[in-house]
């Protein structure tokens, strides 16, 4: 199998702060191809929450937020305050985690983060066979202004065979 040497892809999506499911998407159209035999491997994913100048969001009482990277969109549930977030058995699921923080108006006192699921948790990372990614999350009314949560995955392309790739793409729509 070919490989290249890795390179980085970075992603933010407004989460807002009203426990609604919002997200955007990961063009891998330059990165994937199953008919042309090139697949992309995330290798590690870094994640950040953070207000929209990448500083400590700012809570009044007690704060959630979630995020998760799939490899199907979960759009029919966007602004949904019941939907769009799914587990992470779900085989959509490439990543997923949430943040948990206490406060009084102010910068958080307490913080607890939990990614349940991440590429660099496996041997060999994880290979994506379909050409878009959806980052998306929901944030609850706890913070003081939208969250955005920022990504950088650290990713290779690597080659496959055609049949083997298409297979791929197809287990992961």
């Amino acid at each position: 199998m070919a490989k290249t040497d890795s390179f980085f892809i970075r992603q933010t999506t407004d989460i807002n702060n009203d426990n609604s499911y919002q997200e955007s998407n990961i063009d891998l159209g330059a990165y994937v191809d199953a008919l042309g035999k090139s697949v992309l491997r995330i290798l590690n994913i870094v994640v950040t929450m953070s207000d929209s100048t990448g500083r400590t969001s700012e809570v009044s009482g007690e704060a959630a937020a979630q995020f998760q990277l799939l490899t199907q969109s979960q759009a029919a549930d966007i602004g949904s305050t019941t939907g769009g977030i799914v587990l992470p058995s779900n085989r959509f699921v490439v990543a997923s985690g949430r943040l948990i923080a206490d406060g009084a108006g102010t910068i958080p006192t307490y913080v607890s983060q939990d990614f349940d699921n991440l590429p660099q948790e496996w041997t060999e990372g994880y290979l994506i066979g379909v050409d878009t990614l959806y980052l998306g999350g929901c944030a609850s009314s706890g913070f003081e202004g939208d969250v955005y949560c920022s990504i950088v995955m650290e990713c290779r392309v690597e080659s496959l065979t055609q049949a083997a790739a298409m297979a791929l793409a197809l287990s992961q729509q």
